[in-house]
């Protein structure tokens, strides 16, 4: 299919969606899109089944996506860019030892128990999957997607401080998550005893640290030319290739590209470029940035939702799904109570928000892309669609619940 023709056809497909959840179904935005889509796929495969020419467009186009360099070469920079440029570095300051610990030692206690869960509980499921495939499966769904979260925490009842915890964590801890996934997933590919764990040591770090110096610097010198110039078009043009350069020399110089963009757009985002009393450049660059993050969340959603075509029907695919799920929501849990364990007192979090953050790392198409760029293996289908699995629940089933979760713990608090 041409490119154009792709684009358009995902264009019209998703305003078709946005237009029936806001007018008729009135969901969350992100959970009706989503929710519309899954639907459109299942009946775009039974279409398909009786009558295939009158699906084919839709189909052709879930086929000829790329997902996976879709999302994390093209859109995943502009989307943590956004939540980054807009989110209060005040607010993320006070919260910084949680969002560090949760990001970092929160994603390898995750992939940790995931992986040790469903090596030995899957098998009398009669799921059989190697322990280095477990813990690459645990992963990939470990770090907590920043669209999602972002999408869903906007409406939320979350309190300020947990609302700016689970932010923060979502947008530094992709960067983690992906060095991690890298890792493990070339120990898979040559053996443990091959593997050069100095090599591994010396690319995390230059992954992680470099990354962030990148940012930092292109974020600067950004914000110095956006502050130079008072004409808005040029200031969006800016911005816009700051995210395109980062996303560039990143991919080039291995380092992580998410991390870089956060780091970039947390200093461009609380550095004001308005130069005269008068002037709004810095409110008005800030709302176009919004914009471009509800428009890219709304084609990202329909991408995932679209993506059900290419859904590997194993056999147990039902129990692998519901086994994943179980065991991520156990292992989130963990992975946010061991660091509470040993310091609560320094850190402004009780046993009542554990149950909250637990529930509220959404995953999404960051895990989704993961599992899809996994080599041709045995294990690969049902990896992916343990991963289906986890990400639907994650956004539908936490994501409408989130409130009500909120709702009935802080109450039993309050009593």
């Amino acid at each position: 299919m041409d490119i154009f023709f792709i684009i358009a056809l995902l264009v019209i497909v998703s305003t078709f969606y946005s237009y029936l959840n806001a007018r008729f179904i009135k969901l969350p935005g992100t959970i009706g899109i989503m929710s519309l889509a899954i639907v459109g796929s299942i009946m775009i495969l039974l279409v398909d089944y009786f009558n295939p020419s009158a699906a084919k467009y839709l189909t052709l186009l879930a086929k000829n996506i790329n997902f996976p360099r879709a999302m994390l070469n093209i859109m995943l920079g502009f989307l943590l860019f956004a939540g980054a440029f807009n989110l209060n570095v005040k607010k993320l300051k006070k919260e910084m030892r949680p969002v560090m610990l949760l990001s970092t030692l929160g994603v390898l206690i995750s992939t940790a128990v995931f992986g040790t869960l469903f090596y030995y509980i899957a098998p009398l499921f009669h799921i059989y999957v190697p322990f280095i495939y477990c813990l690459l499966f645990g992963a990939l769904v470990s770090p907590t997607d920043p669209v999602a979260v972002a999408a869903i925490v906007k409406r939320s009842n979350l309190p300020p401080h947990l609302s700016t915890i689970i932010t923060g964590e979502s947008l530094f801890n992709d960067g983690i998550g992906l060095v991690l996934f890298i890792t493990l997933l070339e120990i898979t590919e040559s053996g443990v005893n091959d593997i050069d764990f100095a090599k591994a040591g010396l690319l995390f770090v230059q992954e992680v640290f470099g990354g962030i110096a990148m940012g930092l610097v292109f974020g600067f010198l950004a914000n110095r030319l956006m502050r130079s110039i008072q004409d808005f078009q040029t200031i969006v043009l800016v911005s816009l290739s700051l995210v395109m350069s980062i996303s560039w020399v990143g991919t080039t110089l291995h380092l992580s590209v998410p991390l870089a963009v956060v780091s970039a757009g947390l200093l461009a985002g609380n550095r004001s470029i308005n130069l005269e009393e008068g002037e709004r450049s810095h409110q008005a660059l800030e709302r176009f940035w919004e914009l471009i993050d509800e428009l890219l969340n709304t084609i990202l959603f329909v991408l995932i939702g679209i993506q059900m075509i290419n859904f590997p029907f194993i056999n147990n695919y039902w129990i692998t799904g519901s086994v994943a799920i179980v065991f991520i929501l156990a292992a989130r849990w963990v992975s946010i109570t061991l660091p509470l364990t040993f310091l609560k007192r320094s850190l402004n979090i009780n046993y009542g928000s554990v149950k909250v953050l637990t529930w509220a790392g959404l995953r999404g198409g960051i895990s989704i892309a993961l599992a899809l760029s996994l080599p041709s293996t045995k294990y690969r289908e049902l990896i992916l669609a343990g991963t289906y699995f986890i990400v639907i629940f994650s956004v539908i089933v936490q994501g409408l619940s989130l409130n009500k979760v909120i709702n009935s713990i802080y109450k039993k608090d309050d009593a």
